[in-house]
């Protein structure tokens, strides 16, 4: 009998042992299969389905990522919340005299606002601008061109950037989407923006590589980039030209600055975005210039994309998934950095935090410089000096806040390229201080000429 019930107790055990490990292979191959099905096709999308909302019926966790966006955050050098530039750092006002940055220069927020802050900004209220912004700043810009181009993307591109904003404004429903970046029948990355395409073209072309088109050249992993730069680049979007991204030369400061020093506009003239309201100089300003820093950094040369760290991959469920909510990494430590960084986050936030800190000291003497000089030349103007005395002079402050303006513009305080970023704003530093030096010999031979011109 006792051996009868040690048998009936193995066979309980065995049964319920096969049963959990059935039940463990059957979760196993239902994950697989979740883990397969990446969305459930509801809605069916196409060129013309621009509204995020819609996408997301068929990819409810990018969208919730996406829609998160909206949400403000902020670090110790950006974010989205915060106080104006301006009133947080005085200097810029007359660095940007005359300018519509030097009227409202506020924080940037996350791409659930790219068309909404646009419209609101003073910079759009107060001074006319062309619909080259919605560019970067609208969803569904491809169909948009087709639509103003009938059929035809570089024509419409043209007449897009060639009206009054608040004319183009008319063809803008959507902030940033879903169908800039991704084919709504493969959902495979794209390049939707023209300007980004030519001016990758020429840059390949730079380097040997003929009729480059990225959505049929790139590897995928460069895509994860290549979306970005669309529009985290530097780029001219005045009235003078038809937009352009100025790669012809290469992707550093000064080979942007040679370009730019060598283009003509239709009228001759060469290129420049503003006149300085104090002195007068011809001067650059520098959108945001990412791309172009992040490619002389480590991260680039070791193949990391802006994906990898601002939309990093992450599990719900069985599910891997490109997360939508597009951030500062130092929000999202433990994803974005640890997976290749095998330190602390606290270690990291203190790396980081170094980096920025330094950049940030090396800015500091970069504006102070340019001010000084700024109000060097305002001061010898006063006192008589000529045009062709200064001519010299303004090329220097050219020269130093075109460069300043590289790193301040750029979103990541000097951390896509630490020693870039150094190296540019300790240049910028030396064309002010060497402007102050020619600026105060001109004054200070000032009181000998007058004394000849009144002798005479």
């Amino acid at each position: 009998m006792k051996s009868f019930f040690s048998y009936l107790l193995v066979m309980v055990l065995a049964a319920l042992v096969t049963g959990l490990l059935i039940a463990f292979l059957l979760n196993i191959r239902d994950r697989k299969e979740e883990a397969k099905s990446r969305h459930v096709e509801v809605a069916q999308l196409s060129e013309d389905t621009i509204d995020p909302k819609i996408w997301g019926q068929n990819f409810p966790r990018e969208y919730d990522g996406y829609k998160k966006t909206s949400i403000g955050t902020h670090t110790q050098y950006g974010g989205s919340e915060g106080i104006s530039k301006l009133e947080q750092d005085p200097r810029l006002k007359i660095i940007f005299a005359g300018y519509a940055f030097g009227v409202d220069y506020n924080p940037r927020r996350g791409h659930y606002y790219s068309l909404e802050d646009q419209k609101e900004t003073l910079r759009t209220k107060k001074f006319n601008q062309t619909g080259s912004c919605l560019h970067c700043h609208v969803g569904g810009i491809k169909q948009i061109y087709e639509k103003v181009g009938n059929g035809d993307v570089q024509a419409g591109f043209e007449q897009v950037s060639a009206m009054p904003l608040k004319d183009a404004w008319q063809y803008a429903d959507h902030p940033v989407a879903c169908t800039d970046c991704h084919d709504p029948k493969t959902m495979e990355l794209r390049v939707t923006r023209p300007g980004f395409s030519k001016g990758i073209k020429a840059l390949k072309e730079k380097e040997g590589i003929k009729d480059y088109n990225p959505n049929t050249s790139a590897s995928r992993q460069e895509m994860r980039t290549y979306v970005c730069a669309q529009c985290h680049v530097e780029y001219y979007c005045g009235s003078k030209e038809t937009l352009f991204y100025p790669w012809n030369n290469g992707l550093k400061v000064e080979e942007i600055e040679d370009y730019y020093n060598n283009y003509k506009f239709k009228d001759g003239h060469r290129f420049f975005d503003w006149k300085h309201e104090i002195t007068g100089a011809e001067v650059l300003k520098a959108q945001h210039p990412e791309f172009e820093l992040w490619s002389q950094g480590v991260h680039s040369k070791s193949g990391v994309a802006c994906a990898d760290c601002h939309m990093p991959y992450v599990r719900e469920g069985a599910t891997k998934i490109t997360d939508h909510y597009v951030r500062s990494p130092l929000l999202n430590v433990s994803r974005a950095c640890l997976q290749c960084h095998h330190f602390t986050e606290k270690d990291m936030l203190d790396r980081v935090e170094n980096i920025q800190n330094q950049t940030r000291k090396l800015l500091d003497r970069s504006e102070d410089a340019l001010v000084a000089l700024i109000n060097k030349v305002a001061e010898a103007k006063k006192r008589g000096a000529l045009e062709k005395d200064l001519a010299a002079i303004y090329e220097l402050q050219r020269k130093a806040q075109w460069r300043e303006d590289f790193i301040n513009a750029e979103n990541s305080m000097g951390f896509h390229a630490p020693q870039e970023a150094a190296r540019i704003l300790a240049e910028s530093i030396d064309y002010a201080r060497q402007g102050e030096v020619l600026v105060q010999t001109l004054l200070n031979q000032a009181p000998a000429q007058q004394k000849e011109e009144a002798a005479k």
